[in-house]
């Protein structure tokens, strides 16, 4: 790329980037006055609650008009993204989302609109999985099975962040890690307009995180769980249909389905662990719990800053040596990330056994 539109595209980040920021940190003080004014705050008293005091759950407003914002004055039209499916599904989830943060919502009633905004996404967006990309042995599938597929993953993502937004500046550091790396890889195979979108996303989320950290001053709820969900998901289908095979080219980045299962590892295992484990108790896949692995580590001791700090360097490492061994395969490397964040995991399990037995011993990692 000649010198003049890097020099170009640097700037025009640099002030995406900038602005994001900006407005959510201009918006989030009002939204404090009108949380303490009105006494919106968190639920203290339910059983999940990490904090002895109420705090507003409306930090999802901010990042909504930051990102929107941002997004229309700064966007670059291009066939690859669909930004009017974009907002309108982030419109539809974010007002949900704060219908939810506000009085709540049914969760029959949320999956029906998370249907929703996934189907607008894959059938009228066209953002969809378009093959299986080498993984079980299959690469082409047919198009309704794709659309199964990516409205599946578009509701898992969605949710997945949704869950991990248990303790402060956890789902945000997970959606800047996520976006960041989305970002730098869009701008490597040369898909500008991608890139704006997730450096626009994580602007409002910086921005946010300015007084999410410990002690947080407010949280960003579902309206803004939901949204980070979505973008992550949307960058994710794309990052891997942009890298596909094909009869006559080799894809910039090799194994990107491995490569987007490391970027947004966190959120993913620790959904499909705890779904795993409530049907295997049979409970509801949809019951509320605290064993989410954020909380298993807070109950080791750890605060909730150290919690976070953790969960996202492993995270980034694991995101590193994905790239580093990337020659392995989208099969070989899934299974590698599992496994890491199975061992990860039973880690944990060996700490919390030892701490509450008081003893370390061979048999903590078994019963």
């Amino acid at each position: 790329m000649p010198g003049y539109l890097n020099t170009y595209y640097s700037l025009y980040y640099l002030l995406m980037l900038t602005f994001s920021v900006l407005i959510t940190l201009l918006v989030i003080p009002s939204i404090l006055h009108v949380a303490r004014t009105r006494h919106l705050y968190d639920d203290v008293g339910h059983f999940r609650k990490q904090h002895d005091h109420g705090i507003p759950r409306l930090g999802g407003v901010a990042i909504f008009v930051s990102f929107t914002i941002t997004l229309l004055l700064f966007s670059l039209i291009d066939n690859s993204i669909p930004i009017s499916y974009i907002l309108t599904a982030s419109i539809i989830l974010f007002i949900m989302g704060v219908k939810d943060d506000l009085s709540g919502v049914n969760p029959s009633t949320k999956f029906v609109v998370q249907f929703i905004v996934a189907t607008i996404l894959v059938v009228l967006g066209d953002v969809r999985f378009t093959s299986m990309y080498g993984i079980f042995g299959v690469h082409d599938v047919s198009y309704v099975f794709s659309c199964i597929i990516s409205i599946l993953f578009i509701i898992l993502l969605i949710n997945a962040f949704n869950l991990i937004d248990g303790i402060d500046g956890l789902a945000a550091t997970t959606c800047i890690v996520a976006n960041s790396a989305f970002s730098v890889l869009f701008i490597y195979i040369k898909h500008y307009e991608l890139a704006a979108v997730s450096l626009t996303l994580v602007g409002a989320v910086c921005g946010f995180l300015r007084y999410n950290l410990t002690p947080a001053k407010i949280f960003m709820g579902d309206a803004g769980s939901l949204l980070i969900g979505l973008i992550s998901a949307i960058m994710a289908i794309k990052f891997i249909e942009l890298n596909t095979f094909t009869a006559v080219s080799t894809p910039a980045i090799i194994s990107a389905p491995a490569l987007t299962f490391a970027i947004l590892m966190g959120p993913i295992f620790d959904t499909l662990r705890v779904f795993t484990l409530r049907i295997i108790y049979r409970k509801s896949p949809f019951l509320a719990d605290r064993n989410h692995i954020h909380h298993r580590i807070l109950r080791l001791g750890y605060t909730h800053l150290q919690t976070t700090f953790i969960l996202t360097g492993i995270n980034v490492l694991i995101i590193f040596m994905v790239l580093t061994f990337a020659d392995w395969g989208n099969f070989a490397l899934i299974v590698f990330i599992l496994t890491l964040s199975m061992l990860f995991n039973w880690g944990i399990t060996f700490c919390l056994r030892s701490k509450e037995r008081e003893s370390v011993a061979l048999r903590n990692l078994f019963v």
